[in-house]
């Protein structure tokens, strides 16, 4: 309890410690030691700002049992894998419901809070769908797009995160609260403020980070040019994420902003099957599904177990790069195996649900030995 009264005294600190807090941890360090470590560093003259902090902690940890919440720190093995990859983690995460999507491959879905008709029925149409190709989907549960996406995702009988900008136990807006009971149900509503946090204008587009920094992809659906969808997509390109958008109509001005990453690269999306081959999940068809048929049986169309026996006995360069039993963050995978942490998380969930590795607390990762 320790640890994650720490963490949370940790969160309550200014933004900007993050950075500093999170490469101490990623080498090692214990929460009290990069709490104590700040506290010297910046607030020498307030010699009872420890005892304040952890009185605080004390105070939200209460507050959340009281209200059912979860505080996942970044010592849990829950603590999502791809949030510790990015730049400034947030120390600790409030959570009401499900844990476990927070650790599944995920799109986030973001877009106009007065969406049209148009951006509304195309953010629902693909949350069903990737809802159904078995991704989860993350978005902010804001009004107009954000929400549509939610609702698609359930509709689509999946998993949804929403990601607030404010306490779990402060719903924003209002009107949504509903919404994220539904959520729960499935998915998970989250945020990295203390319960009891009312929402500011500064917390919407610090919480795009972790939007982004949940998934694999970020999808933009009718952006203004100073639209806080575009922070989310920037976000994602600072941390390596895909990133698409959704052509929309030039003569409204709505999508200026969309538009305009299309115009430096971003893939267009017109189905939920263009995000599912950018992240390489579409399956083999036509002339590649019967090549690799071929392989596979052999041209009598027998199993080829010598091609079975080559596959089995391929090196992967991410479990080459992992010792059994001694666990592994992902910079240190990433610079053992020469994959970038976009490439490499994929692989290591693929990896997992094969129980080839196992995640341990503080976003680390260890191969399991099949021998044992």
């Amino acid at each position: 309890m320790t640890d994650v009264l720490d963490f949370v005294a940790l969160s309550l600190l200014p933004p900007w410690c993050f950075l500093y807090a999170a490469e101490r941890l990623r080498r090692g360090a214990t929460a009290a030691a990069v709490l104590n470590s700040l506290l010297l560093k910046h607030w020498r003259d307030e010699p009872d700002k420890r005892e304040v902090l952890g009185q605080r902690a004390e105070a939200a940890l209460r507050r959340a049992a009281d209200a059912g919440l979860t505080a996942v720190a970044w010592s849990d093995a829950a603590y999502p894998a791809a949030l510790t990859a990015i730049s400034d983690p947030p120390p600790v995460l409030w959570a009401r419901g499900q844990l476990e999507p927070l650790s599944q491959p995920a799109v986030a879905i973001v877009g106009a809070r007065a969406g049209s008709p148009y951006a509304l029925s195309v953010s629902e149409r693909l949350a069903v769908d990737l809802a159904a190709a078995g991704l989860v989907v993350v978005s902010g549960l804001a009004r107009g797009v954000d929400s549509a996406a939610h609702r698609g995702s359930l509709a689509g009988g999946g998993a949804t995160v929403a990601v607030l900008g404010s306490g779990v136990d402060e719903v924003y807006p209002p009107e949504h609260v509903q919404l994220a009971r539904d959520i729960e149900q499935r998915g998970a509503v989250i945020s990295e403020l203390v319960p009891g946090t009312p929402p500011q204008p500064q917390f919407f587009p610090r919480r795009n980070r972790i939007i982004s920094g949940l998934s694999r992809a970020v999808v933009v659906i009718e952006a203004g040019e100073k639209s806080g969808s575009l922070i989310t997509a920037r976000c994602a390109l600072e941390q390596g994420r895909d990133v698409l958008a959704v052509p929309g109509n030039v003569l409204s001005g709505r999508n200026r902003g969309a538009h305009a990453l299309l115009r430096d690269g971003a893939k267009i999306v017109e189905s939920a099957d263009d995000i599912l081959e950018e992240l390489g999940m579409l399956p083999s068809a036509g002339a590649a599904g019967r090549v690799g048929a071929a392989a596979r049986t052999g041209e009598s169309g027998e199993p080829d177990p010598a091609g079975q026996a080559s596959r089995s006995s391929a090196r992967d360069p991410i479990l080459d790069s992992m010792i059994a039993g001694e666990p592994s963050d992902l910079d240190e995978i990433a610079e053992r195996s020469g994959l970038s942490s976009s490439r490499l998380l994929p692989r290591l969930f693929e990896l997992e649900l094969q129980g080839r590795v196992a995640r341990v607390g503080g976003g680390r990762f260890v191969r399991v030995d099949s021998s044992c």
